[in-house]
C-alpha cells in the first residue's frame, strides 16, 4: 500500500529522508513538550496520555497538511513562472506522497515519550526523559544522511534542542501549576 502511494522505489531512493527526518523530530519534540509541561504542572499522569494523543494525531495532521500546502504551492508557483509548465524540482515527489510521508513519520516517533505512561513504567517522567533523549540522538544522528555533518553531531545536536524545548514546556508546566 505504501509503495503504490509513494512509488515503487519508496524503499531505495531515500527520496523522503527529509520528510522522515523532520516530522520524527517534531514529533518527538511536541509530544515530549506535553508531557514535560504536564509533569512540570504536576497534573495526573492520566492527562499526560489525554494530551499528548490529542497533541500527537492533532499536531501530526497539521504538520502533514501543511508539508500538502506547501508543496503544492511551490508547485503551483513553478508553473506560474514557467508559463503552464510543471518544472519538478523535488525528485517527483507529489504533495499527498510528502504529507502522508511527514505525518506518518511524526506520529510513529512521537509515541516515543508517551511509551512509559502508556504502559505504566514507573517512575513515570524519569524514564519519559530517558527514552525521548535516546530518540532525540537516534533521529539526529540520521541526518548525516543528508548533511556532511558527523552523526554524533547532529545527534547531540537535537538532543540538546529537544530537551531546551522540554525545559522551556517543563518550567512553564511548573510556574503555571497554581492553576490546575
Amino acid at each position: 500500500m505504501i509503495e503504490k502511494l509513494l512509488g515503487d522505489d519508496v524503499r531505495s531512493s531515500g527520496r523522503y529522508l527529509a520528510e522522515i527526518i523532520y516530522g520524527a523530530n517534531d514529533g518527538i519534540v511536541t509530544t515530549f513538550a506535553v508531557v514535560a509541561g504536564v509533569a512540570g504542572a504536576a497534573l495526573n499522569p492520566s492527562i499526560v496520555v489525554i494530551l499528548g494523543v490529542a497533541n500527537l494525531l492533532a499536531d501530526g495532521f497539521s504538520m502533514g497538511m501543511s508539508n500538502y500546502l506547501s508543496r503544492r504551492s511551490e508547485m503551483d508557483y513553478q508553473a506560474a513562472v514557467n508559463d503552464g509548465a510543471r518544472i519538478d524540482s523535488d525528485g517527483g515527489k507529489s504533495p499527498a506522497s510528502t504529507a502522508f510521508v511527514t505525518f506518518l513519520a511524526f506520529v510513529v516517533a512521537g509515541w516515543t515519550p508517551l511509551l512509559p505512561y502508556l504502559f505504566g513504567i514507573d517512575p513515570l517522567f524519569p524514564f519519559s526523559i530517558a527514552v525521548t533523549g535516546i530518540a532525540f540522538f537516534v533521529v539526529g544522528a540520521s541526518r548525516s544522511f543528508v548533511t556532511d555533518r558527523r552523526w554524533y553531531i547532529n545527534g547531540a545536536e537535537m538532543f540538546l534542542v529537544g530537551m531546551a524545548a522540554a525545559t522551556v514546556a517543563y518550567v512553564v508546566g511548573t510556574l503555571l501549576s497554581g492553576f490546575a
